[in-house]
C-alpha cells in the first residue's frame, strides 16, 4: 500500500494548527529538520504501518479514532468535555508517537521471499540519540519544540503504552499510570484510540482473508 504522505502532512498540520496552540510551528519545523523524519518515517519495523509514512498515518489514525470516541463519550459523560477538549484530544493523539521520528533508519536485508533469499527493504532501529524511552521522549520533545502544552496531554502522551511500557518491577511507575488513568480521562481515551487504530483500523492482512 502507498501512503500519500503529502495529504497526510498537510491534514496532520492543519489539525495542530486547528488548536492555536502557540508553538504549533515551532513544534512542525522541529518534527521536519534535518535530524527528525517524522512525515516519512514507518509507525513500526515489523508490525504496523512499516512503509514510509506509516508514521504519520498512524498518528492521524489515532486522531480520528480519538475524536471520534470523544464523541461518543460525551455523549454519556457530557461533564468530562472540560477534560476531553478537542484541542487536548487532537495534540495527545497527534504527538503520542512523535520519539519515534528519529529511530528509524531505511536498509536492505537478506530475507527468504519464496524460499529464494533476496535483498529486501526495510529498516534498523537505533536508540542512540536520545535513549530516554517511548512516551516520555514523545512528552520531551514536545516541550523542546517549544509548545504549549497541558499537563493532561503530557500525560496522554507519556502513557499511550498502558501497561506495555510499564516496568512492571517499578511499584512507583504502577502507581503512576493508574493515578494518570483514574485521574485524567483524556489517559484512557488516547490509550483506546491507540489500540483501535494499531490493532483494527492498520491490521487490513490479519482480516483480510
Amino acid at each position: 500500500m502507498s501512503l500519500d504522505i503529502e495529504g497526510n502532512k498537510r491534514e496532520f498540520i492543519e489539525l495542530l494548527r486547528s488548536t492555536g496552540r502557540d508553538g504549533v510551528d515551532d513544534l512542525i519545523d522541529y518534527l521536519d529538520d534535518g535530524a527528525n523524519h517524522f512525515f516519512t518515517a514507518p509507525a513500526s519495523v515489523n508490525h504496523h504501518l512499516n512503509e514510509d509514512g506509516g508514521l504519520a498515518q498512524h498518528s492521524l489514525n489515532v486522531c480520528h479514532a480519538a475524536l471520534q470516541l470523544r464523541e461518543l463519550v460525551l455523549k454519556v459523560r457530557p461533564d468530562l468535555e472540560r477534560k476531553l477538549s478537542r484541542d487536548s484530544v487532537i495534540i495527545a493523539s497527534l504527538l503520542h508517537d512523535i520519539n519515534k521520528a528519529d529511530i528509524y533508519r531505511p536498509t536492505i536485508k537478506r530475507k527468504l521471499v519464496n524460499g529464494i533469499w533476496t535483498d529486501v527493504p526495510t529498516y534498523d532501529i537505533n536508540y542512540s540519540n536520545f535513549p530516554m524511552g517511548h512516551g516520555e521522549k514523545s512528552a520531551i520533545m514536545a516541550l523542546w519544540a517549544g509548545l504549549d502544552i497541558t499537563q493532561d496531554e503530557l500525560l496522554a502522551i507519556r502513557w499511550h503504552m498502558t501497561a506495555w511500557d510499564l516496568p512492571f518491577q517499578s511499584y512507583e511507575a504502577m502507581k503512576n499510570i493508574n493515578e494518570a488513568r483514574d485521574s485524567h480521562p483524556l489517559c484512557a481515551l488516547v490509550q483506546l484510540a491507540d489500540g483501535i487504530a494499531a490493532n483494527l483500523f492498520e491490521a487490513q492482512e490479519i482480516f483480510s482473508s
